[in-house]
Protein backbone atom coordinates (compact mmCIF):
# COMPACT_ATOMS: atom_id res chain seq x y z
CA UNK A 1 0.00 0.00 0.00
CA UNK A 2 1.69 3.59 -0.96
CA UNK A 3 2.46 6.26 1.70
CA UNK A 4 0.53 9.42 1.60
CA UNK A 5 2.14 12.43 2.29
CA UNK A 6 0.45 15.81 3.15
CA UNK A 7 2.41 19.11 2.03
CA UNK A 8 0.66 21.52 4.51
CA UNK A 9 0.57 25.13 3.42
CA UNK A 10 1.06 26.99 6.87
CA UNK A 11 0.39 30.84 6.01
CA UNK A 12 -2.56 31.91 5.78
CA UNK A 13 -2.39 35.83 5.92
CA UNK A 14 -3.25 37.79 2.80
CA UNK A 15 -0.05 38.06 0.30
CA UNK A 16 1.19 35.00 1.46
CA UNK A 17 3.63 33.17 -0.39
CA UNK A 18 3.88 29.87 0.59
CA UNK A 19 1.46 28.72 -1.98
CA UNK A 20 3.49 29.33 -4.63
CA UNK A 21 6.62 26.98 -2.92
CA UNK A 22 4.19 24.76 -1.84
CA UNK A 23 2.74 24.07 -5.29
CA UNK A 24 5.86 23.43 -6.57
CA UNK A 25 7.05 21.20 -3.91
CA UNK A 26 3.79 19.69 -3.83
CA UNK A 27 4.61 18.58 -7.93
CA UNK A 28 8.22 17.33 -7.25
CA UNK A 29 6.88 15.50 -4.74
CA UNK A 30 4.44 13.80 -6.82
CA UNK A 31 7.28 13.11 -9.20
CA UNK A 32 9.79 11.69 -6.87
CA UNK A 33 7.21 8.38 -6.62
CA UNK A 34 7.38 7.70 -3.11
CA UNK A 35 4.27 8.61 -2.10
CA UNK A 36 0.30 9.59 -2.90
CA UNK A 37 1.02 13.55 -2.36
CA UNK A 38 -2.00 15.45 -0.75
CA UNK A 39 -2.33 19.16 -0.90
CA UNK A 40 -3.43 20.90 2.13
CA UNK A 41 -3.83 24.88 2.87
CA UNK A 42 -4.28 25.93 6.65
CA UNK A 43 -6.38 28.67 4.80
CA UNK A 44 -8.83 26.50 3.39
CA UNK A 45 -9.34 24.51 6.57
CA UNK A 46 -9.95 27.58 8.22
CA UNK A 47 -9.57 26.84 11.93
CA UNK A 48 -10.32 29.49 14.29
CA UNK A 49 -8.34 30.13 17.14
CA UNK A 50 -8.35 26.83 19.56
CA UNK A 51 -11.87 26.49 19.67
CA UNK A 52 -12.89 22.72 20.84
CA UNK A 53 -14.07 21.91 24.59
CA UNK A 54 -12.70 18.68 24.84
CA UNK A 55 -9.02 18.18 25.17
CA UNK A 56 -7.92 17.02 21.58
CA UNK A 57 -6.58 13.38 23.49
CA UNK A 58 -10.02 12.29 23.39
CA UNK A 59 -10.92 13.11 19.82
CA UNK A 60 -14.06 14.07 20.57
CA UNK A 61 -14.45 16.67 18.19
CA UNK A 62 -17.31 19.00 18.13
CA UNK A 63 -16.77 21.12 15.37
CA UNK A 64 -16.60 20.42 12.02
CA UNK A 65 -13.59 22.17 11.13
CA UNK A 66 -11.78 20.08 13.41
CA UNK A 67 -13.24 16.95 12.19
CA UNK A 68 -12.16 17.73 8.67
CA UNK A 69 -8.76 18.51 9.75
CA UNK A 70 -8.39 15.22 11.72
CA UNK A 71 -9.75 13.14 8.90
CA UNK A 72 -7.05 14.81 7.01
CA UNK A 73 -4.16 14.21 9.39
CA UNK A 74 -5.34 10.93 10.15
CA UNK A 75 -5.09 9.11 6.74
CA UNK A 76 -1.35 10.58 6.22
CA UNK A 77 2.01 9.15 6.44
CA UNK A 78 4.13 11.70 6.79
CA UNK A 79 4.03 15.70 6.39
CA UNK A 80 6.45 19.01 4.89
CA UNK A 81 5.10 21.60 6.19
CA UNK A 82 5.79 24.90 3.79
CA UNK A 83 6.76 27.01 6.39
CA UNK A 84 7.65 30.72 6.96
CA UNK A 85 9.70 32.38 9.33
CA UNK A 86 7.61 35.00 11.90
CA UNK A 87 9.54 37.00 14.64
CA UNK A 88 12.11 33.73 14.59
CA UNK A 89 9.40 31.09 14.83
CA UNK A 90 6.39 29.48 12.94
CA UNK A 91 3.62 31.49 12.27
CA UNK A 92 0.82 31.45 14.70
CA UNK A 93 -1.38 29.14 12.23
CA UNK A 94 0.73 26.71 12.28
CA UNK A 95 1.24 26.28 16.39
CA UNK A 96 -3.02 26.36 16.33
CA UNK A 97 -3.10 23.77 13.62
CA UNK A 98 -0.59 21.36 15.60
CA UNK A 99 -2.52 22.70 19.01
CA UNK A 100 -5.90 21.40 17.75
CA UNK A 101 -5.25 17.45 17.20
CA UNK A 102 -3.22 15.06 19.46
CA UNK A 103 -2.91 11.14 18.66
CA UNK A 104 -3.62 12.29 14.65
CA UNK A 105 0.08 12.80 14.61
CA UNK A 106 1.70 9.85 16.43
CA UNK A 107 4.44 8.24 14.91
CA UNK A 108 4.61 10.17 11.82
CA UNK A 109 7.77 11.44 10.23
CA UNK A 110 7.85 15.00 9.33
CA UNK A 111 9.54 17.67 6.93
CA UNK A 112 10.10 20.97 6.75
CA UNK A 113 10.22 23.29 3.31
CA UNK A 114 10.94 26.34 4.69
CA UNK A 115 11.46 29.72 3.91
CA UNK A 116 12.28 33.21 4.65
CA UNK A 117 15.43 35.95 4.56
CA UNK A 118 19.05 35.10 5.30
CA UNK A 119 18.07 32.84 7.54
CA UNK A 120 15.34 30.73 4.89
CA UNK A 121 13.12 30.00 7.53
CA UNK A 122 15.22 27.41 9.74
CA UNK A 123 15.04 29.06 13.46
CA UNK A 124 11.30 29.06 12.49
CA UNK A 125 11.73 24.84 11.62
CA UNK A 126 13.95 24.38 14.91
CA UNK A 127 11.04 25.74 17.06
CA UNK A 128 8.24 23.65 15.18
CA UNK A 129 10.31 20.91 15.50
CA UNK A 130 10.16 20.73 19.16
CA UNK A 131 6.28 21.55 18.51
CA UNK A 132 6.36 18.32 16.68
CA UNK A 133 7.91 16.02 19.45
CA UNK A 134 5.58 16.14 21.78
CA UNK A 135 2.47 14.95 19.66
CA UNK A 136 4.88 12.38 19.22
CA UNK A 137 5.74 13.33 15.71
CA UNK A 138 9.48 12.67 14.39
CA UNK A 139 11.06 15.57 12.43
CA UNK A 140 13.85 14.75 10.24
CA UNK A 141 17.09 16.37 10.12
CA UNK A 142 16.58 16.76 6.46
CA UNK A 143 14.66 19.95 5.07
CA UNK A 144 14.49 22.33 2.25
CA UNK A 145 15.60 25.45 3.18
CA UNK A 146 14.41 28.98 1.00
CA UNK A 147 16.47 31.48 1.93
CA UNK A 148 15.98 35.18 0.07
CA UNK A 149 12.90 33.31 -0.94
CA UNK A 150 11.38 36.42 -2.77
CA UNK A 151 14.70 35.70 -5.52
CA UNK A 152 13.33 32.41 -6.51
CA UNK A 153 9.54 33.57 -7.30
CA UNK A 154 8.39 35.42 -10.38
CA UNK A 155 4.84 35.23 -12.20
CA UNK A 156 5.98 31.65 -13.31
CA UNK A 157 6.36 30.22 -10.45
CA UNK A 158 9.07 28.82 -7.64
CA UNK A 159 12.63 28.57 -9.69
CA UNK A 160 14.38 26.29 -7.87
CA UNK A 161 18.75 25.46 -7.86
CA UNK A 162 20.17 22.58 -7.92
CA UNK A 163 20.97 22.36 -4.28
CA UNK A 164 16.86 23.41 -3.72
CA UNK A 165 16.43 19.75 -5.68
CA UNK A 166 18.63 17.78 -4.26
CA UNK A 167 17.31 18.61 -0.80
CA UNK A 168 13.85 17.83 -1.58
CA UNK A 169 14.60 15.16 -2.92
CA UNK A 170 16.99 13.94 0.13
CA UNK A 171 14.18 14.74 3.08
CA UNK A 172 11.63 13.35 0.76
CA UNK A 173 13.98 9.91 0.63
CA UNK A 174 14.10 10.03 4.31
CA UNK A 175 10.80 10.62 5.05
CA UNK A 176 9.82 7.52 2.93
CA UNK A 177 12.21 5.38 5.04
CA UNK A 178 11.17 7.13 8.50
CA UNK A 179 7.26 6.58 7.09
CA UNK A 180 7.67 3.12 6.57
CA UNK A 181 9.46 1.78 9.59
CA UNK A 182 7.02 4.06 11.70
CA UNK A 183 3.92 2.19 9.98
CA UNK A 184 3.42 -0.54 12.42
CA UNK A 185 3.36 2.09 15.35
CA UNK A 186 0.37 3.84 14.01
CA UNK A 187 -1.43 0.63 13.69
Amino acid sequence: MALTLNVVTTSTRPGRKGPIIADWFTGFAREHGGFNVVAVDLKEIGLPLFDEPEHPAKQQYQHDHTKRWAALTATADAFVFVLPEYNYCPPPSFYNAIDYLSREWNYKPVGFASYGGVSGGMRAVQEAKLLMTTVKAMPIPESLVVQSFTQHISDQGFSPEAFHLSSATAMLNELQKWAGALKPLRS
